[in-house]
């Protein structure tokens, strides 16, 4: 079976579903995407990776597992989403350490947010993109889906399993880039990633 390269468009959360949350990823050679349903911790880890600009001032679980990981010269080569069952995914962690490799289950969102930690390429076979990718027409930011994609999104999210978690619904736009900027000093430093990614989002789009 031949594998497809997968790249990161962003992170969506549900407009209507309340703790629903999506991490969307493009074929890079082609127009689908795969949408993934992940939960608020991992989509908040997998946002702050995303997000150079925050630092956050401990590390998360998934910067553990990397400092651990660089202390004992194991390296993550790839990860690849190799089944689908039932709508959810399975992935496996391709690790090396002495030049002998070594092959770790891993739930899916754990595996892309250590993925982006190592700077390492993400895969899955061509007839799982067969059977679960969409064609969405991509906006020009990285970061963020425009309305109707996002409306697209929750009509996945709602067929789903959903965590229970609190969604992301501030409104920001109202508010200066001064303020944001306090407001993402803030939230970083209080350990807030959830709202630091949303804040940071507001920002980008004024850029």
């Amino acid at each position: 079976m031949s594998l497809v390269k997968l790249t990161i468009k962003g992170i969506s959360y549900s407009q209507t579903q309340n703790g629903a949350y999506a991490l969307i990823l493009n074929e890079v050679d082609g127009e689908r995407k795969l949408p993934i349903v992940i939960g608020a911790f991992e989509a908040q880890s997998i946002a702050i990776a995303l997000e150079k600009e925050i630092t956050p001032p401990r590390p998360l679980t998934h910067d553990l597992f990397k400092n651990f990981a660089d202390r004992f010269d194991i390296v993550v080569k790839q990860v690849i989403i190799h089944k689908l069952v039932d709508g959810v995914f399975y992935s496996s962690i391709i690790c090396e350490r002495d030049k002998i490799e070594e092959i770790i289950d891993a739930r899916t969102s754990d595996a892309i947010a250590l993925a982006l930690r190592f700077n390492a390429p993400i895969f899955t076979y061509k007839n799982i993109l067969d059977k679960a990718g969409i064609y969405l027409k991509t906006s020009s930011s990285k970061k963020l889906l425009t309305k109707k994609e996002e409306a697209v999104i929750d009509n996945l999210i709602l067929g789903g399993d959903k965590e229970s978690i609190k969604p992301i619904s501030e409104d920001y736009s109202k508010l200066s880039l001064k303020q944001l900027n306090k407001m993402l000093d803030e939230a970083v430093k209080n350990e807030n990633y959830e709202k630091a990614a949303s804040v940071r989002d507001e920002i980008s789009k004024r850029k």
